[in-house]
């Protein structure tokens, strides 16, 4: 009987023992389905939108924003990684301003700055049309400042990673925002002045440019591009001098170089230099990211030599200098959101007739910046600023600003 008992507690055993290992097989294998139910759903999507691209004969490719080729932004870096030969994208930007003017009215302006749309297409993995159209100022009327341009219109020839040739109208490069002048990429309302009137944002001329990379986090470009009017008078000599991509009848030669170091994550630094006949300018450029604090800024100088055309008339620049620094740190790295809100302030000084025909100078202008952005989207951006400004022998101003930019 008790051998009977033994028997029978060793079968409750074993059968429970069994069941166990049925419903944890069990559990298992359901749990693995379920996986791979997700993974079939995922893949199913994934077929269901080429399928609607395909129908309607168009695959577009979001943008990606950890993506630059060659300096440039990532909406209009978009074609070199683009599903479809044909490329869309672009970005926007419309702001309103109050200046305050110590002792003299205010004003205020609403503005549809900018709206450019890129458009790429490969002729081949390695033979790549970039493209860029803007409409500035909400198009063109009589005597409304807008303006429909073309800013760059290029074909890259891809060699290898050392050595590339673009051949076309292309953006200058030079200082941060110039090749990089999406809203998304720089925090203040206003691109710098720095970036408007020492380094002519939007800068942009027809040449032929080699670039690539020297090493493993070390870039260069080399460029031979029509050059500056070193005629022009004012504040704005060097902005006024640009060429861009109108009828040039008599163009002069500028050579531009520029290097890059990129080889510490989250770090790019370097230098780049223009010069032509009459002409020089360099700058010294820095970008860093590190989690949520970024800094960046320039800092550059300018001489031309051409006096004895600018002494015919009234004491005129021969040198400029400037730059600017902007500190940001996202407020939202201290939650779980995906979004970003970064607080920043700049400083910035321009000395744009730093040196005049006749010996003397023109104070700089100082400006502090400080402002807050909001991404609600990485390709989103609402801002407001405000910023102070002062000149000696010159009223203050002050300025608020708020502004909403994207890119696509």
């Amino acid at each position: 009987m008790k051998l009977l008992n033994n028997k029978l507690g060793l079968s409750i055993v074993a059968a429970l023992m069994l069941s166990s290992a049925v419903q944890a097989d069990t559990a298992s294998d359901i749990a693995e389905l379920k996986k791979e139910i997700a993974e079939l759903k995922e893949k199913t999507q994934v077929l269901t939108d080429e399928t609607s691209n395909l129908q309607t004969g168009f695959n577009y490719t979001t943008v990606d924003t950890t993506v630059s080729h060659s300096g440039l932004g990532s909406a209009a870096s978009k074609v070199y990684y683009s599903k479809s030969p044909l490329s869309i994208g672009g970005y926007g930007e419309m702001y309103y301003a109050h200046t305050s003017n110590e002792g003299a009215s205010n004003s205020s302006k609403v503005d549809v700055y900018r709206f450019v749309p890129y458009i790429g297409y490969k002729f081949s993995d390695n033979i790549i049309l970039n493209a860029e159209l803007e409409f500035e100022h909400g198009g063109v009327e009589a005597g409304s400042g807008g303006e429909v341009i073309v800013e760059f219109m290029y074909l890259d020839f891809l060699i290898n990673p050392y050595a590339n040739l673009r051949v076309g109208h292309m953006l200058v490069p030079m200082g941060l925002i110039n090749e990089k002048h999406e809203p998304t990429l720089f925090n203040t309302v206003q691109r710098p002045n720095t970036s408007k009137n020492l380094i002519p944002s939007t800068w942009h001329e027809s040449g032929v440019m080699a670039y690539g990379e020297i090493a493993e986090g070390l870039s260069y470009k080399v460029a031979g591009i029509t050059g500056l009017d070193s005629s022009k008078t004012g504040d704005k000599w060097l902005r006024s001098g640009r060429g861009g991509s109108f009828e040039n009848s008599n163009p002069k030669l500028g050579v531009v170089a520029r290097v890059d170091y990129t080889g510490i994550n989250g770090l790019l630094v370097g230098a780049s230099t223009y010069a032509d006949s009459d002409i020089n300018i360099w700058d010294a450029h820095l970008d860093y990211n590190l989690e949520a604090l970024r800094v960046y800024g320039v800092y550059t100088q300018s001489s031309r030599s051409n006096e004895a055309a600018l002494l015919a008339g009234a004491a005129e620049a021969t040198d400029a200098k400037g730059g600017f620094l902007n500190i940001g740190y996202d407020l939202l790295s201290f939650t779980s959101s995906k979004y970003k809100m970064p607080l920043f302030v700049q400083y910035e000084s321009v000395a744009a007739r730093d040196k005049l025909t006749n010996g003397s100078s023109i104070a700089s202008i100082d400006t502090t910046t400080v402002g807050i952005n909001y991404f609600p989207h990485e390709q989103v951006v609402l801002k407001a600023d405000y910023a102070m400004q002062k000149q000696d022998g010159i009223a203050d101003k002050n300025i608020a600003s708020l502004s909403v930019g994207f890119i696509f």
